[in-house]
């Protein structure tokens, strides 16, 4: 199993390197998922100084032959944030562990079953520009990479396309606990519509349907607002 560590937009010294492979415990690892093919840690530091105490972040996300497991935690330093970041990965195994064994023989859809979903996707349409911007003249127009921000402000534009079998809301909802994640996007395998758990309060969850209307116009809204409503 390889490690493979990397900074974003930052050095990451070759002392830190070699705590991470001392910090994860491999054996340990393998024997809560043992078919774990890599595990990725990247470090990222904020340079605001109103954020010191949490100014590096350690994110690990492993990867297997069953569903991706991430956990990320942010500290002052990044030795702190990887301690933080490997209690939250080692539970997470732990949890999956436990589950893929008391779900053996019941029927029901494992989790190596099922490809990783990552939400927070950003719509694009077939030019590249994001979906509902308007041009106007007289504003300033910037490019970044192949699209063209009109305005000022920023502007963090992040695509990706994930194949998944789909699943009940109860195997939706132990995935998103997987991947740490506050909602997660999946195909309910009875219903066949496109959907999105998500954590409210406590330990209540709510979950949307998206189902197409063929006569609707290109004005007629979609399912946007608040996830916690």
């Amino acid at each position: 199993m390889d490690i493979v560590v990397k900074g974003r937009k930052t050095e990451v010294p070759e002392r830190f390197r070699k705590h991470v492979a001392e910090k994860l415990n491999l054996e340990k690892i393998q024997k809560l998922d043992g078919k774990v093919i890599s595990l990725d840690v990247e470090v990222s530091k904020e340079h605001n100084p109103r954020q010191a105490d949490r100014s590096d972040r350690v994110e690990i996300t492993l990867h297997s032959r069953g569903p991706v497991i991430r956990a990320e935690a942010a500290a002052g330093d990044p030795y702190a944030a990887l301690d933080l970041a490997t209690g939250k990965l080692e539970a997470r195994l732990r949890r999956q562990h436990d589950k893929r064994h008391t779900r053996r023989g019941n029927g029901r859809l494992s989790a190596a079953e099922v490809a990783d979903v990552v939400p927070g996707v950003a719509r694009l349409n077939g030019t590249g520009e994001p979906v509902g911007e308007e041009r106007a003249n007289g504003v300033p127009t910037t490019k970044i990479g192949s699209l063209e921000v009109q305005g000022e402000g920023p502007l963090v534009v992040r695509e990706k396309t994930h194949t998944a079998a789909p699943m009940t809301l109860d195997q939706a909802l132990y995935e998103m606990e997987l991947v740490g994640h506050d909602f997660y996007l999946f195909v309910d395998s009875e219903t066949k519509l496109p959907s999105v758990v998500y954590r409210r309060h406590a330990y209540d969850y709510g979950v949307i349907h998206l189902e197409t209307d063929p006569l609707a116009g290109s004005e007629g809204g979609g399912a946007g607002g608040a996830l916690g409503g």
